[in-house]
């Protein structure tokens, strides 16, 4: 049986999502953290304990330069 996926629930706010759909970030970014609800994100991390990170955050916690939003 196949395992049902469960969307992370900050993705319908986060940037990952804008930056995918404006082509300017792989899609393999939200299948491989959004769309799992991966815990691993630093992204999520920060949300859930309230911290600063920058829209410009890759979920693992690298900073890409080159997008902006």
């Amino acid at each position: 049986m196949k395992a049902k996926k469960k969307v992370c629930k900050w993705y319908q706010l986060c940037p990952i999502k804008y930056f995918v759909e404006q082509g300017k970030l792989d899609r393999k970014w939200i299948n491989e953290y959004c769309l799992i609800d991966n815990k691993k994100c630093i992204r999520y991390q920060l949300e859930e304990s309230g911290k600063y990170h920058p829209c410009n955050m890759l979920p693992n916690g690298e900073i890409m330069e080159e997008l902006d939003y």
